[in-house]
């Protein structure tokens, strides 16, 4: 029978063995290039090609059954990365000028360069770039793989200096942000579906070599059920430093991960490597994503480029969609904003394609979503 409450002292580590002790099979992922350090890596070339559901359901499997960890190889291309590191160079130096350089989660103070909700100041500063980046279809991909429709982006650029420390080993947001304390007052089938309300992903925005210290990973750990629970503990941690994998990179990579997946930024021991990583967080429709964002701004900001990117058929405008817009309908005020004609009202993504299928000016776009918020306010209670 399955535990209903779990407790720290419970947590041991021969259990944690056990877990691990699965090892990734190449014949479960053949859509993979190969397998290397347990976790399956594959070409972004070869994927694009494949039928699309099917790629879907190994990702889902790997992340899920498998060691919780994917990576595909030239994910970005050179150029699009590029243009968004220049960005990302600015945000940083606008940051330090202000007095104002945030720091990280599982690392000491000054150890990295951290921008929060990069998502959105990249929209405002350069919609042209945030357009370009975020047109990906591999990141469509695999956020619905793992989240389904409507899942909402948020994104943290983070780069580890020359010499900077990493973090220490810990799983992520939600229960991953909890004391032990508080993690332990949710149920157990909590605990495993804090997993599947979000996606971890990074993409590497210079080569990494392992020297300049890529995330490190403990494949198959996200399996752990005590997990939550267990990562501060000493001998966790201990395992974790002489056990983890690392995976060089290059520039364009994207690593994807089951937060569950105990797992630490490494530190950077190159000299003269500023290792640079784009942290996207990927939030199920049905949770809560940690960073606040003001969608509308983001979405009224792209939309001339929009309106003219669309016209090339190739481009990715539903994930630019997908990336800056609310896609999903709750909570609202069923009173005025009804679901008429269907079982949820119209989205903020609903408008934005709507204005875009429709080629409505730049002001009735930021007309209907400002209406489209007061529809969604109960001062009328």
């Amino acid at each position: 029978m399955s535990k209903v409450w779990l407790r720290a002292e419970d947590a041991r580590l021969e259990d944690l063995l056990q877990v691990l002790k699965e090892q990734t099979d190449a014949a479960d992922y053949p859509y993979a290039e190969r397998i290397e350090q347990q976790v399956p890596l594959y070409d972004a070339t070869r994927i694009r090609e494949e039928d699309p559901r099917q790629v879907q359901t190994e990702l889902a499997k790997a992340l899920s059954e498998g060691p919780g960890i994917v990576v595909l190889k030239g994910a970005f291309g050179n150029e699009v990365v590029d243009a968004t590191t220049a960005e990302f160079n600015r945000m940083i130096v606008d940051q330090r000028e202000a007095g104002t350089a945030a720091g990280d989660h599982f690392a000491k103070p000054g150890a990295n360069d951290r921008v929060w909700n990069a998502l959105e100041k990249l929209a405002i500063r350069a919609p042209e770039v945030f357009a370009a980046y975020y047109a990906n279809d591999l990141l469509a991909l695999v956020a619905n793989a793992w989240l389904g429709p409507a899942y909402q982006l948020t994104s943290q650029v983070n780069v580890v200096n020359p010499g900077g420390e990493g973090q220490t080993v810990h799983r992520d947001y939600h229960l991953g942000f909890q004391s032990n304390e508080v993690a332990a007052l949710y149920p157990a089938h909590v605990h495993r579906l804090s997993s599947v309300l979000t996606l971890q992903g990074a993409v590497a925005h210079c080569d990494m070599p392992v020297e300049t210290g890529p995330t490190l990973y403990l494949p198959h750990s996200h399996k752990y059920e005590l997990g939550y629970l267990a990562w501060r503990r000493p001998e966790f941690g201990e395992h974790f430093v002489a056990n983890h994998v690392q995976l060089p990179l290059e520039k364009g990579d994207a690593v994807f991960f089951n937060p569950a997946l105990f797992h630490a930024a490494g530190s950077n021991h190159s000299e003269s490597i500023r290792r640079m990583a784009n942290l996207l967080q990927i939030s199920s429709a049905f949770g809560r994503a940690m960073e606040s964002v003001d969608r509308v701004r983001m979405a009224v900001t792209l939309y001339p480029v929009l309106r003219e990117l669309g016209q090339d058929g190739a481009f990715g405008l539903d994930n630019v969609i997908a990336a800056c817009a609310e896609g999903y309908a709750f909570p609202t005020n069923l009173d005025r904003d009804q679901p008429i004609g269907g079982l949820a009202p119209q989205t903020q993504a609903d408008l934005v394609r709507q204005a875009l299928d429709e080629d409505w000016p730049d002001d009735s776009l930021q007309q209907a979503l400002d209406e489209h918020a007061v529809r969604r306010r109960t001062d009328d209670i």
